[in-house]
């Protein structure tokens, strides 16, 4: 095994590694565990990682990336907004069955413990999300939507938005507490989120009227 190979193997033993102990512990991971799970000594994490939280910031990233990938491959560019959205609630729902749904919603709820108990982790974890939130911002910037082309401000506004919806409705799918939230139901909610008013009030500055506002 050549060095670089061998220090890739090392970087996606640590890696897979990481996973199975911070989605069991959390903020209590200890990083002795994760090395020896991994089969290599605490020094290859300083040396690949730079630090525990070095660790768990590529970890996040290793496991968001192939999502967003997958969540491309869903929606085709030549989807009108609606299609779009509705394709990617819809791949989030199916991902409520896959083999590792509870462990990966065991991961989160660890990494945002971690991130309320150690504000610097936190702050990286959430500069790390943004930066991949940046590719379904660019998945929803140019998509035709009521005669108009979704913009990138519109898109940014509009991602925050269906991330918070599907992964808590995820969330709730995976732990039993919505069960009769099927892909249609995923759809539909996702769906209420682009309504044209919103997307063109945003695009003047204006805040969309509310129910019980002043004509």
């Amino acid at each position: 095994m050549t060095r670089a190979a061998a220090k890739e193997r090392n970087r996606r033993a640590l890696l897979e590694a990481a996973f199975q102990v911070v989605s069991r512990d959390g903020y209590q991971a200890r990083l002795e565990e994760i090395a020896e799970r991994a089969e290599v000594t605490t020094g290859a994490v300083y040396s690949l990682f730079g630090s525990k939280n070095g660790l768990v910031i590529a970890l996040v990233a290793d496991r968001l990336g192939p999502q967003y990938e997958d969540i491309e491959q869903a929606t085709p560019p030549e989807l009108g907004l609606l299609e779009a959205v509705d394709a990617l609630a819809r791949h989030y729902r199916r991902g409520c069955d896959a083999p590792g749904a509870r462990s990966g919603l065991s991961l989160q709820f660890m990494l945002q413990d971690m991130a309320l108990r150690d504000h610097e982790l936190g702050a990286r974890l959430a500069a790390s999300v943004r930066a991949q939130e940046e590719h379904l911002i660019a998945l929803l910037t140019g998509r035709s939507h009521g005669g108009t082309t979704v913009t990138s401000a519109q898109a940014r506004r509009l991602a925050t938005a269906l991330r918070a919806l599907l992964i808590g409705l995820s969330q709730g799918v995976t732990l039993g507490l919505t069960q009769d939230a099927d892909e249609r139901y995923f759809a539909d909610a996702a769906r209420t989120l682009v309504s044209n008013t919103t997307l063109v009030a945003e695009a003047e500055g204006v805040r969309p009227a509310a129910a019980g506002d002043e004509a």
